[in-house]
């Protein structure tokens, strides 16, 4: 007889979480996502905030690095990216042996890196890609080369679920810049034609006391979403960690929307949680681990 376990997912009364004595075929399984994506060694953005987020949201993180970054709360010192054939070693690695439920793909740093991606979601038909176009950190360094930009939306946007640029990355994605809320919507109509199934702008750069989100479905269905804006330094990682959240609850069943509710939530408590807490001395990370639950599993 199955039961709700204390997250609301469902296991077998006779099961534990490590399931040792159940046949391999019915063992039940965590809930499987896997970050594409740069590392921070700061710790607050790229596969370590991935990382942070999965864990907090109950599912089992993976990772596949695109380049390593020497950086801290101030800035990014550094980049050296991964060798392509590096980067399709991991994701075959991790795809043929452990499978996956969901993706969120980061910080791609060459158009060599993106066609490697592309063919990877393809060959292994990936599902619920989480597109987060990673061009600029929060300390303005720029993280993506300007060829690289074509590939990426030639290649990924039509294969990604969604896509969740910021204003400075929407702006260069559209080639003009963002004046207010008033332009949000029309911005994000204009993103959407370039070929994702669905768009989140993220307008958090926007001055005012709210902070509004424009969501764009394929049919032109658009939501806005508002909360109040959490005064605060500590603001490093917050695409990562919105994107890879979204990424979870999609992996977890729900529909985009209500992933993107969801996510939208988690960041802000995680903002919240964190916004006094002094780590760095320039823009400090959010305090992922605010409300972990426990690993999920089906």
């Amino acid at each position: 007889m199955a039961r709700p376990g204390a997250c609301g997912f469902f296991q077998e009364d006779v099961l534990t979480q490590t399931a040792t004595a159940t046949p391999a075929g019915n063992a039940p399984r965590y809930v499987r996502v896997l970050s594409i994506a740069g590392s921070d060694s700061g710790g607050g953005a790229g596969i370590q905030a991935d990382l942070k987020t999965f864990a907090a949201l109950g599912c089992y993180g993976m990772t596949a690095i695109t380049a390593i970054t020497a950086q801290n709360t101030q800035g990014v010192r550094a980049i050296h990216g991964v060798p392509p054939e590096m980067l399709r070693a991991q994701i075959d690695a991790v795809v043929e042996d452990i499978g996956v439920d969901a993706v969120k793909i980061g910080m791609l740093h060459s158009p060599e890196i993106v066609a490697v991606v592309a063919d990877a979601v393809r060959r292994h038909r990936l599902p619920h890609v989480v597109l987060d176009p990673v061009m600029v950190a929060t300390s303005g360094d720029r993280l993506m080369a300007d060829d690289t930009v074509g590939g990426l939306v030639r290649e990924l946007f039509p294969l990604a679920e969604v896509i969740t640029p910021n204003l400075d990355e929407a702006a260069l994605l559209l080639g003009h810049a963002i004046g207010g809320p008033a332009a949000l919507d029309a911005a994000a109509r204009e993103l959407l034609a370039l070929g994702a199934p669905a768009v989140l702008l993220k307008g958090g750069h926007l001055a005012g006391d709210a902070v509004i989100d424009v969501l764009i479905e394929t049919g032109g269905r658009l939501t806005r979403l508002e909360a109040p804006r959490i005064v605060t330094r500590n603001g490093h990682g917050t695409g990562c960690t919105l994107s890879s959240a979204i990424a979870a609850h999609l992996a977890l069943g729900l529909p985009l929307a209500q992933a993107v509710k969801e996510a939208r939530a988690y960041i802000l408590g995680a903002i919240a949680a964190g916004a006094e807490v002094r780590t760095g001395q320039g823009a400090g990370p959010l305090n992922h681990g605010y409300a972990p639950v426990a690993q999920r599993v089906r």
